[in-house]
């Protein structure tokens, strides 16, 4: 995981931090209402699904778990019920059961005793964690500059949905054990892994650092943007892009409303009622769900802290700040 921190900073430095011009807006709403609350520790590594904090806990979409890793480990994927995580060296963990995978694993979903995995060279695997045995293992090629944000497979009734690490979705059929379909969602891009995947109402939702991809049963659309982050809210989608804009999308991903706020540098987004945008200069900017209305607020935050948003809540450095 350390790898991809490295990675992750030359991508900050790369998109964010070339021109120095920073965003100042001329007049703000004050103070945010809510003040942020504190975590047990601080964030050591994060990716789209969680985060780990240096006294072992973790962040997932149940909130803070109160299980700790063992040292060495960090969060891959999983919830108050059962979590992976991975060693950057051989292993997982899935609970408290410990498994050789022969690599690095950035990526994972286990559904039943099914465990899909993504490895860091860029290859995937089908295993059946009872049986101790691979249903799929095939090679990729590699790639050798990846954005932190890595998102984790996606099961479906009878299929599998492998986000690689070179810009492609991979169908993988459950029944047979092999690729059915490929969807190209960014082939050239040097960041090119793909950082968000979900499906909502049998239309897949997937994006790049810069590009994003909607396949329906009928169609599909792909729109190029240089993405910081992405999130969905009642099968509207909102981007925020590195050149300060948030944008709200219908499902066939037409432009329904814009916003652009000068030399923004946003570090995440996470919706309460309204979406709101971490900044990294100290601010919060919250747009009412029909993007009519906007308000600009100061909040404390230390730029350099690692960040996520997960639903309404945003993870920074210690601290967490649940939007209302």
């Amino acid at each position: 995981m350390k790898i991809l921190s490295i990675i992750a900073i030359t991508l900050f430095l790369i998109t964010g931090c070339a021109d120095k011009k920073y965003f100042e807006p001329a007049n703000t709403d004050g103070d945010y209402s809510q003040n942020p609350k504190d975590m047990p520790a601080s964030i050591i590594g994060f990716n789209r699904s969680g985060a780990t904090l240096s006294n072992g806990q973790v962040i997932t979409k149940d909130k803070i778990s109160t299980y700790k890793l063992p040292e060495g480990y960090e969060f891959i994927n999983g919830d108050k019920n059962v979590l992976i995580a991975g060693d950057n060296k051989s292993k997982i963990i899935i609970g408290e059961e410990n498994i050789e995978v022969g690599g690095i694993v950035v990526a994972a979903t286990l559904k039943g005793s099914t465990l899909a995995m993504v490895y860091s060279d860029n290859s995937f695997a089908l295993y059946d964690i009872k049986r101790k045995k691979y249903m799929l293992k095939e090679y990729l090629p590699e790639s050798l500059a990846n954005d932190v944000r890595i998102t984790n497979p996606v099961f479906l009734t009878n299929i599998v949905l492998f986000p690689t690490l070179n810009g492609r979705v991979l169908v993988v059929s459950l029944k047979q054990n092999k690729i059915v379909k490929t969807i190209v969602v960014d082939a050239n891009g040097t960041f090119n892994n793909i950082i968000y995947l979900s499906v909502i109402n049998d239309t897949l939702i997937t994006a790049t650092s810069n590009k994003i991809v909607v396949v329906g049963t009928n169609d599909l659309n792909i729109k190029d943007y240089e993405i910081r982050d992405v999130t969905v809210h009642n099968n509207d989608i909102y981007l925020a892009t590195i050149d300060g804009q948030l944008i709200k999308l219908d499902i066939n991903l037409n432009e329904i409303a814009k916003k652009k706020y000068k030399f923004a540098r946003f570090y995440a987004l996470a919706f309460g009622t309204s979406l709101y945008a971490l900044e990294s200069q100290g601010f919060l900017i919250k747009i009412d769900e029909n993007f009519k209305h906007d308000k600009i607020y100061e909040f404390s935050f230390d730029e350099k802290d690692k960040a996520i948003g997960l639903d309404n809540r945003f993870y920074f450095g210690d601290k967490y700040l649940e939007v209302n």
